[in-house]
């Protein structure tokens, strides 16, 4: 069966957005533009591996936008994208590939139907290109002036991942070495092999400038879908104790709360909430009261799992409440404290927690002082 690895050339110091960093380690939705353009070949079951190519200043930035994934040591880059290409191909030799991807680290949208039209194609010729055909009226000008109008008939706009036989490919890099090539498919036609076209996509698009960006927020915010759910927990007080876990913050009391766990209304109900964002059915299905492994289990790793289940699907938490309803013990004084543990928690800042508390002016069960209640909303959002 062939081998195919995606080879992300990550070693440009473009930085036309503006800041500091490379444009491929900006925050693109909440992640960095550069995991997105990895776990697109990561997710695609016909990549058997991915490696990037990084520039030797970027280790730290790299680590970081990567974190979590399981991908081999990155390799350094060269001074041109040629010499990074080239470097990275011959990184690979130890265990060489059939086939190999050569991508964009900048163009997070490569989907999976353009990478199997690619792969396809790679079964008859040395080297594939996904390229869309040239629309707009083409001018060539000099000085601001029009010189004349360039014919359209048979021009197209290259876009990657560009694939290529490896030994082909990494033939043609070698012999390449001191020229200025302007893509990799340039490469190979200069080593006099054939490259095909393959139909690209118009959301395959290369970020360059803010505008890009903006187009690519949007383009993100439109495969996306908002969730909100909520959570509702109750724990009757026991005859002795000494404190209460409340919101995954221990707050004095003359008597501890009941449960199996560890009785954290406020967790338990916003664990709830999020498994109610996802239709994944509630706490008791996830941990069961019957199973003894959970028995005076601390309830933060409920919530934990929760947040797991989200991230697993593609998901952000955007915002969770929590009101806690009891006429003792008081909460204001522990509020900050609970707001910096579900934080923790959930992996958020603190402005995206609330934690509120109320009576029930001395009514029904709580009012009666025999026990706590917790409400709890939690929003996410998910791919569509």
């Amino acid at each position: 069966m062939s081998k195919s690895i995606a080879l992300i050339v990550a070693a440009g110091r473009g930085h036309r957005l503006g800041g500091t960093l490379p444009k491929q380690y900006l925050p693109l939705a909440g992640q960095p533009v550069l995991r997105r353009t990895v776990r697109c070949f990561l997710d695609h079951p016909a990549i058997d591996s991915v490696r990037v190519v990084i520039h030797h200043d970027d280790a730290p930035l790299y680590a970081e936008a990567l974190d979590g994934l399981a991908l081999p040591a990155p390799t350094p880059g060269g001074a041109t994208r040629q010499d990074s290409v080239r470097l990275g191909l011959e990184a690979l030799a130890g265990d060489a590939p059939d086939f190999v991807l050569i991508q964009d680290a900048a163009r997070p949208f490569s989907d999976a139907a353009t990478i199997d039209r690619v792969l396809a194609a790679l079964a008859e010729h040395p080297g594939v290109v996904p390229a869309l055909a040239v629309a707009d009226t083409l001018k060539r000008a000099i000085d601001g002036h029009i010189e004349t109008t360039v014919p359209r008939a048979g021009l197209y706009r290259a876009q990657t991942p560009q694939g290529f036989r490896y030994a082909d490919i990494l033939a043609a890099h070698r012999a390449a070495i001191g020229q200025e090539l302007t893509d990799d498919a340039a490469v190979l036609e200069a080593a006099g092999r054939t490259v095909a076209l393959v139909a690209g996509s118009e959301e395959n698009f290369k970020i360059t400038t803010p505008e890009d960006m903006m187009r690519a927020e949007i383009l993100l915010s439109l495969a996306r879908e908002s969730r909100t759910a909520g959570g509702f927990d109750v724990h009757r007080f026991a005859p002795t104790g000494d404190h209460v876990m409340l919101c995954g913050v221990a707050v004095p009391h003359d008597a501890g709360l009941e449960g199996h766990s560890d009785a954290d209304v406020g967790l338990h109900a916003l664990t709830d909430a999020l498994l109610g964002c996802l239709g994944a059915g509630d706490i008791g299905q996830h941990f069961p009261p019957t199973d003894p492994q959970w028995r005076g289990a601390s309830s933060d790793r409920f919530l934990a799992h929760a947040r797991g289940l989200v991230e697993a699907r593609g998901g952000r938490i955007v915002h969770v409440d929590v009101t806690l309803i009891c006429e003792r013990p008081k909460i204001g004084p522990y509020r900050d404290a609970m707001i910096d543990r579900v934080a923790g928690i959930l992996g958020l800042a603190a402005d995206r927690v609330s934690v509120k508390a109320t009576t029930t002016e001395k009514l029904g069960f709580t009012g009666r002082r025999e026990g706590i209640a917790a409400q709890a909303m939690a929003t996410i959002d998910l791919p569509r």
